[in-house]
């Protein structure tokens, strides 16, 4: 359950904070400003979507770019260790900043912080950072901000575990009609190359009234479509007082008068329930889109991973998916270069993804987490096999999309439409049921909205489109 008085304590904190906030104002001159910049998961935006609206709450101006901001917040991520030189390589712009700049606040928050390596570096070569805080204590933001602010030096405050949360805190959305919702933390699964537990801690689901209680505010704002947040959503439940599983979840979610999409992420394919299969299959809601992470198609390597599932059994579930929905899009990811992978290994994955036939995949080559299994392995992969085995698995997804987004063409599909195109701003940007993209011409009036499209051509990943209305064909 929410820790409600330490939510009350949270609210004084933010009342205390914008006394601060005003007391800068007339320091500087002009509204502080922010800059919050993420890095990592959809888990990650959605943190730095609590962070920013507690910084708006108390008077912060978060429409600035990091270098013109007096307080730059690092959400940061730590799957891979690119993440965290990225980090890094930030702070060594800002330490020069900060010499010209004494009144610049820096604060460093997220996954990377839980490792104890980590913040030893910090603790000793970047003392010019004001606050570091973990995954665990992101509810006491206000209280450890005000802090900082009242303090002459460097704050850490990492907490190693926890089962508090606060969720009922102000948020600042980037989208107005659609919005993550943290169904549950943590993870159990302790996959041997994966951070992830050490950091996120144990898996904690939250009370199913609480989040419906916040999907229907959420809904009553403006909301469509709403992505239910876990790192397994297929374990939720497990520990509550009366035990729900994620596809009854999943029905009370539907009921929501005005809700028009649910999406979900992400699902382990060890624990994939066929009572799950037949929610999304009878659903009007569910959008026809599973990410499933195979990571790999070897036997061998997916028992080192302790991924606790075959090659054979993964293909098995995929098509008992497809078969019950036969419109479904499945992504995956995968992991090239995992220590001890052979090129055997890798042409098992390709043979998944043949067979599968997904229509995406996010592929990774293997990055070394110290404190992970993997990592202490002697039998690391040579750079240069992963990068000439990653490019022969690139080239089979480009594939697999390609047949099955061809597929698609000429076919109309319902389109929320999320933004002006990046590339031709008299066109919009739509994402289908299928979590596939689509471009055609629209203006900004059409954002939020969902509107039917025929995909005209497909583009690799994504679709050329044309709006139609009733009449059209």
């Amino acid at each position: 359950m929410e820790n409600k008085e330490e939510l009350a304590r949270q609210l004084e904190y933010i009342d205390k904070l914008t006394k601060v906030t005003d007391e800068l104002k007339d320091q500087l001159g002009h509204l502080p400003k922010c800059a919050v910049v993420t890095f990592g998961c959809q888990m990650n935006a959605r943190d730095s979507e609590k962070l920013s609206g507690i910084l708006l709450k108390v008077g912060f101006d978060l429409d600035c770019d990091e270098n013109d901001a007096d307080l730059v917040i690092y959400n940061t991520c730590t799957v891979r260790d690119n993440a965290n030189q990225k980090v890094y390589g930030h702070l060594g712009t800002l330490k020069a900043r900060k010499k010209k700049q004494p009144n610049l606040k820096i604060v460093l928050c997220g996954c990377m912080m839980q490792e104890q390596s980590v913040i030893e570096t910090i603790s000793k070569d970047y003392k010019f950072v004001d606050l570091v805080f973990g995954t665990h204590n992101i509810f006491k933001f206000a209280e450890l901000l005000y802090n900082m602010y009242e303090a002459g030096s460097q704050i850490i405050d990492i907490w190693e575990s926890t089962d508090d949360y606060v969720e009922d805190l102000p948020v600042n959305r980037k989208y107005t009609y659609k919005s993550g919702v943290n169904i549950m933390y943590g993870c159990n699964n302790f996959c041997t190359y994966c951070i992830v537990p050490y950091v996120r801690g144990r898996e904690r689901s939250r009370d199913p009234k609480e989040i419906l209680r916040e999907i229907e505010k959420l809904v009553a704002d403006g909301v469509v479509e709403v992505m239910l947040l876990g790192q397994n959503v297929n374990s939720y439940g497990k520990g509550l007082d009366t035990p729900l599983t994620f596809a009854q979840l999943l029905q009370e979610v539907e009921k929501i008068d005005g809700l028009k999409r649910i999406r979900f992420m992400t699902s382990h394919p060890k624990d994939l329930s066929d009572e799950l299969i037949e929610v999304m299959a009878k659903s009007d809601k569910i959008c026809r889109h599973i990410h499933l992470p195979l990571q790999s198609g070897s036997d061998r390597i997916l028992k080192e991973m302790n991924r606790r599932y075959t090659k054979e059994q993964y293909i098995a579930l995929a098509e008992k998916i497809k078969k019950a929905i036969p419109d479904i899009a499945i992504t995956t990811d995968i992991i090239i270069g995992f220590p001890g992978e052979t090129k055997e290994d890798v042409d098992e994955t390709i043979d998944v993804i043949k067979r599968v036939g997904y229509d995406n995949a996010f592929t990774f080559i293997y990055s070394k987490r110290t404190g992970t299994p993997a990592a202490s392995r002697e039998d690391q992969v040579d750079e240069a096999f992963a990068k000439e085995q990653f490019k022969r698995v690139l080239d089979a997804v480009h594939e697999s999309a390609g047949l099955s987004n061809s597929s698609l063409t000429g076919m109309v599909f319902d389109a929320l439409v999320e933004e002006i195109s990046d590339n031709d701003p008299t066109m919009v940007t739509g994402r289908l049921s299928n979590n596939s993209m689509v471009h055609f011409k629209g203006g900004s009036e059409l954002i939020g909205q969902i509107v039917p499209v025929k995909l005209e051509s497909a583009r690799g990943f994504y679709y050329i489109g044309r709006m139609i209305d009733n009449n059209d064909n």
